[in-house]
C-alpha cells in the first residue's frame, strides 16, 4: 500500500468499529492494484453520524462505508440517495461528489445477489424464497429478491408484526409466516436465506430442522462469525449448495472502492482466503 501526498482516503464509520473487516479488505485491494491511497475506521458515536458525514468533504475524504447504528442517521444525513438506498431505507455506502455533496448508496442488495451468484453460477429466483428475520438484513435481502423478479418470498420472523409491516412494504409477492411455522414453511423453498443474527457467535443457536427443504436449495446465512454455522453445515450434509456470509461482505464492498479509488476490485480466493485467516482468529 502506497500512501503519498495525493493519496484517496475512505474508511467505515461506527460504534464501534474495531471489530470491521473493511479496513482489511479494502487495503488489500489497495496494495494489490499500487493505488495511493488508504481505508481506514472511524469510531462515530451515536448520534453524530450526520456531523461526521458532514465533515468529509473538509478533510478530502472520498467516503465511506456506514455500519451500525449509522446506516439509518446517514441514509437522513446525505444529499442524494440511489435507487437502492431508497427501497431498503438505509445507507450503507457514501460517496463525495466533486463540489462536496454526500450520494448515499446501499450496496448490501447488490452484495447479497453477487454472493449467490458467485458461489452458485446460474442461480435465479425462479422458485419460491424463505427469508428469516425482519430486520436491516432481511430489508436488503427482500429488495434483492423483488428485483430480481423472484415469483414468491415467505419471510418468517420472530415476531409476526414486524414481519406483516415488512412483507405490506414489499407488496404481495412477501407473505409473512408465524416462526412456528418456519420449519413447514421450507417445503418447495428454492432459496433459504438466514438474515438473523441467530448462529452468530455469542448469540443463541437458530432452530431449524431442514427435513421439509427440497435437496436442490440454495441455503445461505449472512453470518460471516462464525463462517461456518450450524444452518449451512446442516444444509452441506442435505446435499444443498451453501453460501456463507463472507461472500456478500466480500462483494457489498465493490461498488464502493470503485467509486472511490476509480478501479473495479476482483473478488478471488487471495482475498477469501486473507478474510478466512483473519476470522479464524
Amino acid at each position: 500500500m502506497t500512501i503519498g501526498g495525493a493519496a484517496r482516503v475512505a474508511g467505515v464509520m461506527g460504534w464501534p468499529v474495531a471489530h470491521s473487516r473493511s479496513p482489511l479488505l479494502h487495503n488489500f485491494w489497495l496494495d494489490r492494484y499500487g493505488i495511493d491511497g488508504a481505508y481506514v475506521p472511524f469510531a462515530v458515536r451515536p448520534g453524530e453520524a450526520a456531523e461526521a458525514l458532514r465533515a468529509l468533504p473538509g478533510l478530502g475524504v472520498a467516503g465511506v462505508n456506514v455500519t451500525v447504528p449509522h446506516k439509518e442517521a446517514a441514509f437522513a444525513a446525505v444529499d442524494t440517495r440511489d435507487a437502492a438506498a431508497r427501497r431498503i431505507g438505509a445507507v450503507n455506502t457514501v460517496f463525495v461528489d466533486a463540489g462536496g455533496a454526500l450520494r448515499g448508496s446501499n450496496t448490501d442488495a447488490f452484495g447479497f445477489l453477487e454472493a449467490l451468484r458467485s458461489r452458485a453460477p446460474g442461480w435465479s429466483a425462479a422458485g419460491p424464497a424463505v427469508v428469516l428475520g425482519a430486520g436491516g438484513a432481511a430489508r436488503a435481502v427482500l429488495a434483492a429478491l423483488v428485483g430480481v423478479g423472484a415469483p414468491e418470498i415467505r419471510l418468517v420472523n420472530r415476531t409476526r408484526a414486524r414481519a406483516e409491516g415488512l412483507a405490506g412494504a414489499f407488496g404481495a409477492v412477501v407473505t409473512a409466516v408465524d416462526w412456528d411455522e418456519r420449519e413447514s414453511a421450507l417445503a418447495g423453498a428454492a432459496l433459504l436465506v438466514n438474515a438473523t443474527t441467530l448462529g452468530m457467535a455469542g448469540a443463541p443457536p437458530l432452530d431449524l430442522r431442514l427435513d421439509d427443504l427440497p435437496r436442490s436449495a440454495l441455503v445461505n446465512d449472512v453470518v460471516y462469525a462464525p463462517l461456518e454455522t450450524a444452518l449451512l453445515a446442516a444444509a452441506r450434509a442435505r446435499g444443498c449448495v451453501a453460501v456463507d456470509g463472507l461472500e456478500m461482505l466480500l462483494h457489498q464492498a465493490r461498488p464502493g472502492f470503485a467509486g472511490w479509488f476509480g478501479r473495479e476490485p476482483e473478488v478471488d480466493d487471495a482475498l477469501r482466503g486473507r478474510l478466512r485467516a483473519d476470522l479464524a482468529r
